[in-house]
């Protein structure tokens, strides 16, 4: 074990973070890091940045910040958060602290479209491939994080990602031993602490580890009641090989406890008023944030011989949970099997317990249909048949917690090959495996009577019908596979100015899919009588499914079934970079893209009839182009790229927080262009400045069929919910110990449906066309405590500094006719840090 021989001093003050390193992890997994390392070493001759920042010369535009921006932020921020500087990239932060959720986009691609890896590990849902931001690894941990926009890895585990990736890797454990503590407070009762343990060199061969754990804790902004609580634990061992290989075995633990934060109906009616109603449920603006919810609350015992009504305490949407409990363990592994010859092997486990969803009415009677009395989930009403108050009878409506529940199960694997041909060739292959068991499930449980839910996770302990079957809204599952080989090339050409990389993978897509209830619509609706023969086979032959070809109607519903949906593609990716001299240098990238439907569109073409044109909902595919011009000199570093994406067969949804359920959309043929830049000086060692801007412009080409007579008037419009521009900068300064940090980004309008028209309500225009730009400034201040311990400081952060209110998080609709949701952006919130190393 090694004890290091003195202090150190704080890392430099000055970086804005945005850096390319002199071997950095440009990609995803071993093999991609093994790979780019190759190509910065002998491709870059060095790496030139200014003020920390550096665009590493690859075909593909791509951006990495180090640890020391990622520890400017806010204590326990979501990394999500931090990359929000890079241009094309959109984070709209459900609270300041980032772990409440957030929604991301990058060059107007959802996140649903966005690779997440964490160690090579995807993060992304495997079922409708949502991204959580408030599930991320802890800050202290991340060594570095880089954004590919636009595009993807020849090998990223993604069955959607089209619109780039973000992978953020974790810290390598320390030679020496070491103990960091870290303790925050902030506005809105915001407790943290962190502890990461080092254990320096154990052995003589380098073996070495860390472990760490974390707890944070905070109140809703918006109201008297809701609250976040966190808790994450993780750990690393580190075995060095001989030369460069190595053996990397990780564990993560996340749980999160949080009530549903500020979503606002989109509306600016003047009956509108302050409260939790399904009408007003959040003020519309900065003046009206606050109200109370109806806490404490007591639940009304039942009378024994009446007919109880259901209770309203406990039934407003932020007493809504969205528990989560997350972990997996992986390794990270490079042998060197000859001499110019690399294998790496990285495979992963992880599981996810989690769902979301707020209180339902539990009926104590049953349904009655063609002499049949029915128990379970029907027309949207849960039947129970027995006593559910205790009061003797089964007479009464009681209120019920009733979320959308899901457990994963996910293996992966990602190997590659490396072989140097000669100094300027390299090739590789690689072969991915990703396996998720997806199970998706709706039960039942009680409340207290305080309104508080007996158990947040219902599952637990469900409710069961009189026949002794859970009652559930619904019940499927899901088997999302991943083969995927794919390969690569790098070559030099004279004299390596110019570098060409060349690559294909062609991902192999299986969705073995069942589902255990009866689908009654295209919309998603279903019947559920938990997996009771007796109920389905009576249920069944009193609504007798058919399908009429000629006018595509259905009548009756279709049965339990088990479907398998299979999705291939050979997808290229092709780029260059060549250099000028005095420090410019071209680059330019194509690439094909998929994006296979999720679990939702696929489970909703279950009611139609097998061989139908509905039935196999079609994948998306994209076109990708990228190019642009980057100057890198000692003082000033710029680059702008340009970008042009094609769509066919373009897939939107939008969750719905009233129903609880993601409500899909095809846009058909779509394009989207426009272009990314930055610009950095440094006129003196103290003083760092940083500048960027975006601008994204898509056209929707066809109009969109609603129903079998209208059509949406979509033609030549823009996508709903992606911001036409971005802009802002940074500037950082340092005199003696003190550092001083102040950024900003302005997030241009953002329309709010696909027909770019102001939202109408019963004739009355109740809000315009747009979403207002919003701008938002955080400031950082650092004392460095030197002869305290190794890299100790006090930090204060404000983030949101002028407490610009904002709407923040949207999906999007289609119609201008749509009422639906959107996020409120955090409010100013002030906090300090103090961290202390030895």
């Amino acid at each position: 074990m090694r004890f290091h021989p003195s202090l150190l001093a704080a890392a430099s003050p000055i970086a804005i973070g945005v850096t390319a390193l002199c071997s950095p992890a440009l990609a995803q997994s071993t093999g991609s890091v093994d790979f780019d390392n190759a190509i910065v070493v002998t491709g870059t001759r060095g790496t030139q940045q200014v003020a920390g920042i550096a665009s590493p010369d690859t075909p593909k535009a791509k951006a990495v910040l180090t640890q020391e921006t990622i520890q400017r932020q806010n204590p326990g921020q979501t990394i999500l958060d931090t990359i929000n500087l890079i241009p094309g990239v959109s984070f709209q932060n459900n609270d300041a602290y980032g772990s409440a959720g957030g929604t991301l986009s990058i060059r107007g691609f959802d996140s649903s479209r966005i690779s997440l890896t964490f160690d090579g590990v995807p993060l992304n849902d495997s079922g409708n491939y949502a991204i959580y931001s408030n599930q991320q690894l802890d800050p202290e941990i991340i060594s570095e994080v880089n954004v590919n926009l636009g595009t993807t890895d020849v090998d990223s585990p993604t069955a959607s990602a089209v619109g780039g990736t973000v992978n953020y890797r974790s810290k390598t454990p320390d030679h020496d031993l070491g103990l960091l503590v870290s303790g925050s407070v902030g506005e809105y009762n915001f407790r943290r602490g962190f502890v990461k343990v080092e254990t320096g060199d154990l052995t003589a061969s380098g073996t070495r580890a860390w472990f760490s754990a974390s707890s944070a804790k905070n109140d809703n902004p918006f109201n008297n009641y809701g609250k976040v609580n966190k808790q994450q634990y993780n750990a690393k061992l580190y075995q060095p090989l001989a030369g460069d290989d190595f053996i990397a075995i990780a564990a993560h633990y996340n749980q999160n406890r949080n009530n549903f934060f500020g979503s606002l109906p989109l509306r600016n009616d003047a009956n509108r008023t302050v409260g939790s109603g399904s009408g007003n449920r959040f003020p519309s603006n900065s003046d009206e944030r606050g109200y109370a919810v109806n806490y404490p609350c007591t639940v009304a015992l039942g009378v024994t011989g009446k007919a109880d009504a259901t209770s309203t305490c406990g039934t407003e949407f932020d007493r809504r949970y969205n528990p989560s409990n997350t972990g997996n363990v992986r390794i990270s592994s490079r042998f060197t099997l000859a001499d110019h010859l690399v294998l790496t092997v990285d495979p992963s486990y992880q599981w996810v317990k989690a769902n979301g969803g707020g209180t339902v009415t539990g009926l104590e009677s049953t349904r009655t249909i063609a002499g049949t009395s029915y128990t379970g989930f029907l027309g949207g009403r849960y039947y129970f048949g027995k006593d559910l108050n205790g009061d003797g009878d089964s007479l009464d409506s009681v209120t019920l917690l009733a979320p959308s529940h899901t457990q994963t199960g996910r293996i992966g694997l990602i190997a590659s090959l490396r072989w140097d041909i000669d100094p300027t060739n390299t090739v590789r292959i690689a072969y991915t495996y990703d396996r998720a068991r997806h199970r998706q499930t709706g039960e039942v449980g009680t409340l207290q009577f305080d309104g508080e839910p007996t158990d947040v996770f219902p599952i637990n302990k469900p409710l069961t019908g009189a026949n002794g079957v859970v009652v559930e809204k619904r019940d499927r599952l899901s088997f999302a596979i991943l083969q995927q080989v794919a390969g690569e090339y790098r070559g030099e050409f004279f004299g390596g100015n110019l570098v060409v990389n060349a690559g294909v993978r062609a991902p192999f897509f299986k969705r073995n899919l069942t589902n255990y209830c009866f689908a009654t619509s295209a919309s998603g609706n279903v019947d559920c009588f938990g997996q009771d023969a007796t109920l389905n086979a009576a249920y069944a032959a009193a609504n007798p499914y058919s399908f009429n070809s000629t006018t595509n109607k259905i009548t009756g519903v279709a049965p339990p079934q088990q479907r398998v949906f299979n999705f291939n593609r050979v997808l290229p990716n092709v780029g260059f970079v060549y250099r000028l001299g005095s420090g410019v240098s071209l680059f330019a990238n194509y690439s094909k893209g998929l994006s296979v439907p999720g679990t939702d569109s696929l489970y909703n073409a279950f009611v139609f009839p097998l061989g139908t044109e509905q039935a196999q909902p079609r994948p998306e595919t994209t076109d990708n182009f990228d190019a642009g011009v980057r100057y890198r000199t000692g003082k000033v570093q710029g680059e702008i790229s340009g970008f042009y994406n094609k769509f066919k067969d373009r897939l939107a949804s939008a969750y719905d927080p009233e129903l609880d359920t993601t409500v899909h959309r095809n846009l058909g043929n779509v394009k989207k262009y426009g272009f990314d830049g930055y610009v950095s000086y440094q006129p003196i060692p103290a003083i760092s400045l940083y500048a960027f801007a975006s601008a994204i412009k898509s056209e929707i080409q066809n109009d969109v069929q609603v129903n079998a007579t209208t059509f949406a008037a979509t033609a030549g419009k823009r996508e709903s919910g992606i911001p036409t521009y971005s802009y802002g900068g940074a500037i950082r300064g340092s005199v003696g110990p003190f550092d001083l940090g102040v950024t900003a980004k302005r997030t241009g309008p953002r329309y709010y449906n696909d027909e770019n028209l102001p939202v109408v309500s019963g004739g009355n225009e109740v809000y315009p066309a747009q979403i207002p730009a919003y701008t938002f400034v955080n400031l950082d201040a650092r004392f460095n405590l030197k002869g305290i311990g190794r890299g100790s400081y006090l930090q204060l952060n404000v983030y949101n500094l002028f407490d610009s209110f904002s709407v923040g998080g949207v999906g999007g609709t289609l119609l201008h006719t749509a009422t639906y949701f959107a996020q409120i952006g955090a409010p100013r919130t002030i906090s300090g840090t103090l961290v202390v190393g030895f």
